[in-house]
């Protein structure tokens, strides 16, 4: 099964995440289908995200499962929008 999750990425205090499409059995860092956005949680902004919407629904209508956090993005995204 395929989830739509984060894969971390910076250095150590300094992390920043590429939401990707992984199989679900992989490791976090693992290698991944597709990248489709990335996250910031060092920015204090309101847009501390960057998500591609038309990837996103096509890996949902696919049968991706996102993570908790990787489904609250794409909400705040939607509403954004």
């Amino acid at each position: 099964m395929v989830a739509l999750r984060l894969t971390r990425q910076g250095t150590k205090d300094r992390p920043y995440y590429k939401v990707v499409a992984i199989d679900s059995r992989k490791r976090r860092d693992g290698r991944y289908i597709e990248q489709v956005g990335i996250y910031n949680p060092m920015l204090k902004e309101e847009t501390n995200f960057e998500l591609d919407l038309e990837k996103v629904d096509a890996w949902l209508e696919k049968g991706a499962k996102p993570s908790e956090t990787v489904a609250d993005l794409i909400k705040k995204s939607k509403a954004a929008k």
